[in-house]
């Protein structure tokens, strides 16, 4: 970049004390909280592209098999008031105690109305701007700022900057080279754009790659527009999510620092401690408040052992389904509807005018194949990194930021602060949601997401 360049940006840009960069979930998290702290002075700037601002791809579903795995009772958007979205649950006429688990639907509902809430206050709330474009580049700073290039031609600097960019959707495990043009429409990369779910026959064979949370929910959506064919599932391990129980049980209270050093320890104690409760879920709940303290007493061996031999089992244990939704899917699965494969995707084919999905059979070296009219691609979202961002890139480049070594994301401190090498910008660079996952682990699902908005806010207003 020319000096002369460098100079115009100087003139032109317009500083923020924050800049927020996302539009997701995370993002409005950081900025509800920003109004709540900030004084009248401060000036905020939101960046990001997505139409559904705040809601994103999990609260802009409208259907309403589509639920929520948390109770309603731990989603309120603002920590401080654990109540909130019950309240807005019981004023919008939807009767529904603590317990119970919201529509996804209604959630992003309640998270826009939040913001609107507080955006209506007029008196000594912040200037807040929502700039509707991406942040394409990250320059030098000038004035203690670091700054950025915005898709629409801007430019814009900040004093504080807060990283809330999510993830998008998991590319295909392989390429889908085998398969005639006419039949590529047929494969399903993103199932969140639902519009595909209206050229299903109802007797049309669907195969779904991938085991977990999304599967449910397309599984559900099909059958909600009449579906009635067959649904094979293929995964690696042929595991699927487990279901929260209709009586919540007690937390059992775990002491992290009692806990083994080594994740086969670890996990023999809490199987212990499973056979002493009840309900193996009691485990689970109990060791919630306190995972990511456990995950950071972890030494980055014993984390790649858990990213490489426990994860699905955390996952279907620690990331259950609604009960009603859990009872659903289970009597597709009894029926012979839904069928389970366990086994790793080979290549992508066509046989006798359908898709065919190849893949080794678990623990064999059989190969087998699935026959389908749709196959979808349901492996979840992908890893927390950089590669799926140009800005992501690009400030990698600069060393404002650096990759966490386990892919989880960028590296950050406990105070979610960004820690990198470079000394070229005096800003200060935060990160929030998946992209600290690497420090924090339990870092994507909303009870997590506002604790850590709410913290980076007050930092950021604690230092001036």
């Amino acid at each position: 970049m020319s000096r002369r360049a460098l100079r115009s940006f100087r003139e032109n840009a317009l500083i923020y004390d924050v800049i927020v960069v996302g539009s997701g979930f995370s993002a409005i998290a950081v900025t509800c909280n920003l109004i709540e702290q900030l004084p009248a002075s401060a000036k905020v700037a939101v960046v990001g592209d997505d139409p559904g601002f705040g809601r994103g791809t999990a609260y802009r579903t409208e259907l309403y098999l589509h639920r929520l795995n948390v109770p309603a009772g731990r989603m309120s958007l603002l920590p401080h008031q654990p109540d909130d979205f019950v309240d807005w649950l019981k004023r919008h006429g939807r009767l529904m105690q603590a317990g119970d688990f919201a529509s996804r639907s209604d959630y992003g509902l309640y998270v826009r109305d939040t913001l609107a809430r507080l955006l209506r206050k007029r008196d000594g709330r912040c200037r807040v701007d929502f700039i509707k474009a991406k942040a394409a580049g990250c320059v030098e700073r000038y004035s203690s700022t670091l700054a950025f290039h915005l898709g629409n031609g801007d430019e814009i600097a900040g004093r504080n900057v807060v990283l809330c960019l999510g993830v998008g959707n998991a590319s295909l495990p392989v390429d889908p080279d085998g398969v005639p043009p006419s039949l590529r429409s047929r494969i399903i990369e993103n199932p969140w754009r639902l519009s595909w779910l209206r050229r299903v026959a109802s007797s049309d064979a669907v195969c779904i790659l991938g085991s977990g949370l999304t599967m449910i929910d397309q599984v559900l959506a099909l059958r909600a527009h009449g579906h009635s064919g067959r649904i094979d599932v293929l995964s690696r391990r042929g595991l699927a999510p487990l279901g929260h129980a209709r009586e919540l049980p007690a937390p059992l209270p775990i002491d992290v620092e009692a806990l083994p050093d080594t994740i086969s320890e670890i996990l023999k104690s809490l199987r212990g401690k499973s056979r002493t409760v009840a309900d193996w879920r009691g485990v689970m709940d109990g060791l919630r408040p306190a995972t990511q303290a456990l995950w950071q007493r972890l030494s980055s061996k014993e984390r790649s052992r858990f990213l490489r031999h426990a994860l699905p089992w955390w996952n279907i244990h620690r990331h259950r389904v609604a009960p009603d939704v859990f009872d659903k899917f289970e009597k597709l699965v009894s029926d012979g509807i839904v069928r389970f494969h366990a086994g790793f995707l080979k290549s992508l084919g066509a046989q006798e005018g359908r898709l065919l999905a190849s893949y080794r059979v678990r623990a064999t070296p059989q190969i087998a194949g699935i026959n389908a009219d749709w196959l979808v691609n349901c492996t979840g979202m992908e890893r927390a990194g950089i590669s799926h961002s140009p800005l992501l890139k690009e400030m990698s480049w600069f060393q404002l930021i650096v990759p966490d070594p386990l892919g989880l994301g960028i590296q950050v401190n406990a105070a979610s602060e960004v820690t990198a090498p470079s000394e070229i910008s005096p800003a200060r660079l935060f990160a929030v949601g998946a992209l600290t996952a690497g420090q924090f682990w339990e870092i994507t699902a909303v009870p997590d997401i506002r604790v850590q908005a709410k913290a980076v806010a007050e930092e950021i207003v604690s230092r001036g």
